[in-house]
This record gives C-alpha cells, sequence and structure tokens, in this order.
C-alpha cells in the first residue's frame, strides 16, 4: 500500500495557499461546486483537509453546516485546527473510513492522486455517503504533464478523464460534472514541467513554480476566475492542469465482469 505526502510541506502550505492565485481560484470553483450541486447540504467532510484551507473557507461561506475534516498526517491538523474552530477535525486514512452513511457530501481536493489504492478510498466514500449523498473531487490531470513536480509533491498519477470516470462508476457513483479547468494556463504549465522533466534533484521545492510575483500571481488569479466563469455558465473544457468532478452515490455498482 502506499500513501504519500511530506509532513514538512504543510508549513510551507500554511503560509502560501491564502494568497496564492491557484488555491484561490480553486477554492471559489469548490464553493460554487457546492451551491449549485448540493445546495441544502447540512452535513460535509473533507478527506485530506492538510491545513484547512478549504474547509476553513466552506465555514465561511455555507455557515450551519456540520463539517468534518480528516487528514492521514497529523502535523497538518496543527494547522487547520488554528484556521477552524468549528470543524469536528481527526486524523484517518481514507482508506478506512469509519463512517456509513453519515454525510451529505464528501469531498477530496487533490488528494487521490497521493493513494495507490484510490479505489478502496472510493468504495469508503461511496460507503460513508448517505443514499442520494454526492462526492466533489479534484485531481491532477494528463499524464503527458508528469514531472519531478509530481514526484516530489508524493503524487502517484496524475488521471486522465476516462480512467477517472470509469473509476468512478465501478464504484457506485452517477457523474453528474466533470470539467477541465487551469486550461488558458496549460501552455505555460507545459513549458514549465518540461524543463523539469529530466531533473533529478528530489530535494527540489515542490511550491517552487507557485512562488512568483504579486503582479504575475494577480493575472493569473484573475484568468482562473474567468474559466470559472466559462465552468459556471455551462462549459465543460476538455484538456486542463487540474478535473472537477461532481458524482452522486448510486445504488447500482458496475464491475468488470
Amino acid at each position: 500500500m502506499n500513501i504519500g505526502f511530506k509532513s514538512h510541506y504543510f508549513k510551507k502550505l500554511a503560509k502560501l495557499e491564502a494568497g496564492n492565485f491557484w488555491f484561490r481560484a480553486r477554492n471559489q470553483l469548490i464553493f460554487w461546486a457546492l451551491r449549485k450541486y448540493y445546495p441544502k447540504l447540512k452535513s460535509f467532510l473533507e478527506i485530506g483537509c492538510g491545513t484547512g484551507f478549504v474547509i476553513s473557507g466552506i465555514s465561511e461561506q455555507f455557515p450551519g453546516v456540520k463539517l468534518f475534516g480528516s487528514e492521514y498526517l497529523e502535523d497538518g491538523l496543527v494547522y487547520a485546527r488554528e484556521r477552524v474552530a468549528g470543524a469536528e477535525l481527526t486524523q484517518m486514512d481514507a482508506r478506512y473510513i469509519p463512517y456509513e452513511s453519515a454525510f451529505d457530501a464528501i469531498g477530496a481536493f487533490d488528494v487521490l492522486e497521493h493513494i495507490e489504492e484510490d479505489d478502496i478510498v472510493l468504495q469508503q466514500i461511496h460507503k460513508a455517503l448517505k443514499p442520494d449523498g454526492m462526492v466533489f473531487i479534484t485531481v491532477p490531470q494528463h499524464r503527458w504533464l508528469w514531472s519531478m513536480v509530481d514526484e516530489n509533491a508524493c503524487h502517484v498519477r496524475r488521471y486522465g478523464a476516462n480512467e477517472l470516470h470509469q473509476k468512478f462508476c465501478r464504484e457506485g457513483f452517477e457523474i453528474i460534472r466533470s470539467t477541465s479547468f487551469v486550461c488558458t494556463l496549460l501552455p505555460a504549465m507545459y513549458l514549465s514541467r518540461m524543463l523539469q522533466r529530466n531533473k533529478v534533484d528530489k530535494s527540489m521545492d515542490v511550491m517552487a513554480e507557485l512562488r512568483i510575483s504579486p503582479a504575475l500571481n494577480k493575472i493569473f488569479e484573475w484568468i482562473l476566475y474567468f474559466e470559472l466563469f466559462l465552468i459556471r455558465v455551462g462549459i465543460s473544457m476538455p484538456i486542463g492542469g487540474s478535473r472537477l468532478l461532481v458524482a452522486r452515490k448510486s445504488t447500482i455498482i458496475e464491475k468488470d465482469s
């Protein structure tokens, strides 16, 4: 079994997230998706809540929702507890979720790519959701973007859309919405990753490509907000550095024969 993340990254993330274009835009995408697809949300579990940046935003955007957060490493929960006092936070392995039919919705934002046994995680999510409950996930996309950045981030994969859809359908989910994002910035992302492809320095700073000048950070943020506008009006983009998937728990599970 494999589940990976480096605990010392949490300190770097805690300093970076609130001001960085990618984390800020991803939060807005998540908030929109929750409002759009589960407007009567009452209970929500975030798997792999890290430093609490997402779940603290959800607590502000959705007052009254009962929030639960889990993290494989205790180091992340130290920061999460400082950020959001109103959520129930616990150390947990996503392959062994100790709940059954408990939540309206579950989120896993850039988590599945760290876990070799992602099929087991999806089975556990299915079990933990209430009937007709929904899962919201984001993952890094396109195998051809693989580079040392992924290696140092402890990723075990980047997903293809079809691969992701098939995995969710096999484990008993009906896909409601699936779209790429970080589309406009894909050429810059591709160039950055290709420059890293042949490097073997595993001590490199995984956050380096997110540390940019304030002016460029603001430009990139507005570009991603424009992408969010397109997604909100119904445009699902085929390619992009990341993918958002929203799926509903189904009672019919498709298994390979």
